[in-house]
């Protein structure tokens, strides 16, 4: 992944898996050997994944694991977003029952939270709520655009200072109550019930969403 620290011991060179098959071992040690090769790709698939351990991202850390509300949620995957050669912010997505599949994400009944750690003072709230509104609207029905045009509204109405450097905001989705946004460190509201929260992570991974972001997200 892109922009990910690596732990040293995943940084394994190709030569060491292939090496065995150059020196044209027995059987039974090519066997055992095999065995090995493919639980090493395991784990590097795993941590690339973002189902293993803490992660980095243009010096961003982001713990393998927090717990929210009593709940343990494991970290997903992470991307930034660079736009115009600006690098905006990093993203961390974290589920309480990891997935790479986008729709198990938005569709599922579990806790869920995008942590998202600015890079940049060029984020104004102006910006990010016309960003917002954009997203949601194309990555979401339009009937369904129209049904939560006032949730839209009152949401973005929550995105009321410019980020910074070092400013973030953390969007929670609680079950049976809602999602919840909290701006730099403050939090603004909840906006309950499933539908709206739905709306919300189908532009962070659904189909149409950012292909970089959407692969980092889900760890593909």
């Amino acid at each position: 992944m892109s922009g990910v620290r690596c732990p040293d011991y995943l940084t394994w060179p190709g030569s060491l898996i292939y090496k065995p098959c150059d020196a044209q071992k027995g059987g039974e040690e090519m066997k055992k050997l095999f065995i090995f090769a493919v639980a090493v790709l395991f784990v590097v698939t795993c941590t690339g994944g973002g189902f293993a351990g803490d992660m980095e991202v243009l010096g961003v850390k982001f713990p393998g694991e927090k717990v929210v509300n009593g709940k343990t949620l494991t970290l997903n995957g992470v991307a930034y977003l660079k736009k115009f050669f600006v690098k905006v912010y990093a993203v961390g997505l974290y589920l309480e029952k990891p997935t790479t599949d986008g729709e198990a994400v938005i569709e599922s009944e579990q806790m869920k939270q995008m942590y998202t750690h600015y890079l940049t003072d060029m984020a104004t709230a102006k910006k990010l709520r016309e960003g917002f509104v954009e997203l949601m609207e194309e990555n979401n029905p339009p009937e369904l655009i129209t049904k939560h045009k006032a949730d839209i509204e009152a949401y973005v109405s929550w995105f009321d200072k410019d980020m910074a450097p070092g400013k973030t905001s953390v969007t929670t989705y609680v079950p049976g109550k809602g999602l919840i946004l909290e701006w730099q460190g403050e939090v603004k509201g909840t906006m309950p019930g499933s539908e709206f929260a739905q709306m919300y992570f189908r532009y962070q991974v659904g189909d149409k969403a950012d292909k970089k972001l959407r692969k980092g997200l889900l760890g593909a």
